[in-house]
């Protein structure tokens, strides 16, 4: 299948199983452009070369972002003999905020804990471990029929939330502790480019969820979920504005709007929908189904605040026509646990919310991942500032 991005030429650094640098195997074009899909690399080891690796991290790139590009990643190498090994040239260093699976050891201490786990409830996996991402925000491994993910500290609520939703649509959770979750199969396949029918299911599944669990904020606070409500988004964004070289239209207009946040706010809390429950990361590439069930994966963006903020990342990639029928739609299904809210001026006000929520986001990814692994995000935090500035000046 093509892509509108350029390929990726990945180079393999390998360790061996005591952590001694190797060398590095030939580059290659990987299967897909995106940075954090390593199960082609590790398909590519391999076939190649008859290599059996894990890939820990990101070592170097040659494109400000991705996906595509010249890509060199670090690598345990599971006994064998390398062929056509080179010198390389980088340097290994330390790094505080490396995460765990980016170590090495790290992959095979999360894939102990999860066969351990399964052997306390008298399971089993069916094959051999399968490695399929691996990047600041996660490391998903396949351990069929079961899936495991490691996740940083700062999406730590996911296991305990997921404990919290399991009678609601979201994956069964074998198993969860200090950042890793062992999750049971979900029937179906990923949902990306879903019709418009099914989103509307999508946003169905999703309003329903919210207002079953607004009146549970606490319980929610309590797992330690983000805190999208007034009070602490004006601060968030008071932090970042300062830290963020922005052109002076855009600094004057953000700075005006951050002194404006509570009156913004009060509008928005009069519209007449309650504070919620947020996935975050709500679109149809984080749903699987079958035709019959949807079930909503990856819950580490998940916060509290207004329901509205989970429409952008579904409606951004619609065509015209498909976010029409889908604000129209998502109206609805509010309006009628709702009846006297007005969901139109909701919406408007929420937009920027939303791009700004993004932005910082964003940055706290980048504060909390290490050097090599922050052009996964930082060109977000610029790009959504400046997205936010936009349609505040917009006429409404």
């Amino acid at each position: 299948m093509t892509t509108p991005f350029p390929p990726r030429i990945a180079t393999l650094v390998l360790l061996d199983a005591s952590g001694h640098l190797l060398g590095a195997l030939p580059p290659f074009e990987a299967a897909t452009p995106w940075w954090n899909h390593v199960e082609p690399l590790v398909e590519a080891a391999a076939q190649r070369h008859g290599l059996r690796v894990t890939v820990l991290r990101l070592l170097r790139a040659e494109r400000h972002h991705p996906p595509g590009g010249a890509v060199s990643y670090l690598a345990e190498c599971d006994g064998g003999a390398p062929d056509a090994l080179a010198p390389w040239d980088g340097g290994l260093d330390e790094q505080p905020l490396r995460m765990r699976w980016a170590r090495p050891g790290g992959p095979r201490a999360d894939l102990d804990w999860a066969v351990a786990a399964l052997r306390r409830q008298g399971l089993a996996p069916d094959g051999e471990p399968r490695q399929l991402r691996s990047w600041n925000l996660s490391s998903v491994w396949r351990l069929p029929p079961y899936w495991l993910k490691a996740v940083p500290p700062f999406f730590a609520h996911e296991g305990p939330l997921l404990a919290a939703l399991q009678a609601e649509a979201v994956p069964r959770l074998v198993a969860h502790d200090a950042g890793r979750l062992l999750l049971a199969p979900a029937a179906g396949e990923d949902r990306y480019g879903a019709p418009p029918d099914e989103c509307e299911a999508m946003i169905d599944l999703l309003v329903d969820l919210q207002h079953r669990w607004a009146p549970r904020l606490d319980e929610l606070l309590a797992l330690g979920l983000p805190d999208w409500r007034a009070q602490a988004f004006g601060r968030a964004l008071a932090e970042l504005l300062p830290r963020i070289a922005l052109p002076a239209e855009d600094r004057a207009t953000l700075a005006a709007f951050s002194a404006a946040l509570p009156a913004h706010f009060a509008r928005l809390a009069a519209c007449g929908l309650p504070d919620t429950l947020l996935h975050g990361d709500f679109h149809p590439g984080n749903f699987v189904g079958d035709g019959r069930r949807l079930t909503l994966l990856d819950w580490g963006d998940a916060g509290i605040g207004h329901p509205l903020l989970d429409q952008s990342a579904m409606l951004t990639p619609q065509s015209s026509v498909n976010e029409r029928r889908l604000r129209a739609h998502w109206a609805a299904a509010w309006r009628r646990r709702h009846p006297g809210a007005d969901i139109e001026a909701a919406t408007r006000l929420v937009e920027p919310l939303a791009a700004l929520r993004r932005a910082v986001i964003y940055q706290r990814f980048v504060d909390a991942i290490e050097p090599a692994e922050r052009p996964y995000h930082q060109d977000d935090v610029p790009d959504f500032l400046r997205l936010a500035a936009l349609l505040l000046r917009a006429p409404r």
